[in-house]
């Protein structure tokens, strides 16, 4: 992946360690929904059991683990890839919605090394890359990028950029009031987890529109090199509900799915890559 032709986004911050005040589930723009539930949506972990929003949370109900303190040490080379890629999800999304009459709203994306403060509580490394409705940020710790090449084999620049664009696609959700109508049908009783759940087609939806951008990102820069697209599609299979599971506990629960199959995860992305369309990423029509 040629990054290096990325337009540099604004809108990257890197954590100063303080942080902006304690946790506050459901505070600002979250969704008002409580206990596990608001973690599994407000969370939007990327590959991450929900419950570790709650960062270093004991089995007896304990505190939240409060960030460092310490500024984020972030390489000047890592941050430019960031921003690139930032940068093109920015434009992208920029001409989508001014081709259907609408404004843009960038989100900020903050880097920050291990613990930060968010309007949706306080998150730690473990949360992996998420997005926060509340104050439509995009949270990364960088140390992500190498546990994704170390822990699931996942290499190469494209594949990074996926991790960014599903998280964006988590706030395109925001703006487009996804969650809001998952949560007013999460009130009506429909299902959250579970492989049929809400929270899996949000995330099959946000990989879907990360799919969109990475069609449209291609038009415009011709970026993508040999292999880059099967990197994204590789990330995403090592990252399925059913993958994870397999590997942390020997078998597959699909009644405590969150995000998707390893084969779910692929086939949005690719029906986003391919069509280019976000009328394409319906994903709560039919069969996830």
């Amino acid at each position: 992946m040629d990054w290096q032709k990325g337009e540099r986004s604004q809108n990257v911050d890197v954590d100063s360690g303080g942080g902006g005040g304690g946790p506050r589930f459901g505070g600002g723009r979250g969704l008002g929904i409580g206990g596990i539930v608001i973690l599994a949506i407000l969370g939007m972990v990327f590959f991450k059991d929900p419950t570790a929003l709650l960062s270093q949370v004991d089995q007896g109900g304990g505190q939240v683990a409060a960030p460092s303190g310490q500024p984020a040490q972030v390489d000047p080379q890592q941050k430019d890839f960031v921003s690139a890629v930032l940068g093109s999800t920015e434009k992208t999304w920029g001409d989508i919605f001014a081709a259907n009459g609408r404004q843009y709203t960038q989100p900020r994306l903050v880097l920050f090394n291990g613990g930060v403060n968010t309007a949706c509580g306080a998150a730690s490394t473990a949360v992996g890359p998420f997005y926060c409705p509340g104050d439509q940020k995009v949270y990364l710790d960088l140390a992500f990028f190498q546990e994704l090449q170390n822990r699931f084999q996942a290499t190469g620049d494209f594949a990074r950029a996926y991790v960014i664009a599903h998280e964006v696609g988590h706030h395109m959700q925001n703006l487009l009031g996804v969650f809001d109508r998952a949560d007013q049908a999460r009130r009506q009783g429909a299902r959250m987890e579970g492989a049929d759940g809400l929270s899996v087609r949000q995330e099959l939806q946000a990989d879907c529109f990360a799919g969109v951008w990475a069609y449209h990102s291609q038009e415009r820069l011709h970026w993508l090199q040999a292999g880059d697209i099967e990197s994204a599609l590789n990330a995403a299979s090592k990252i399925g509900d059913d993958a994870l599971q397999q590997q942390a506990r020997g078998r597959v629960v699909p009644d405590s799915f969150t995000h998707g199959t390893s084969a779910q995860r692929v086939k949005w992305f690719r029906a986003g890559f391919e069509s280019g369309k976000v009328g394409s990423c319906n994903t709560f029509a039919g069969e996830p």
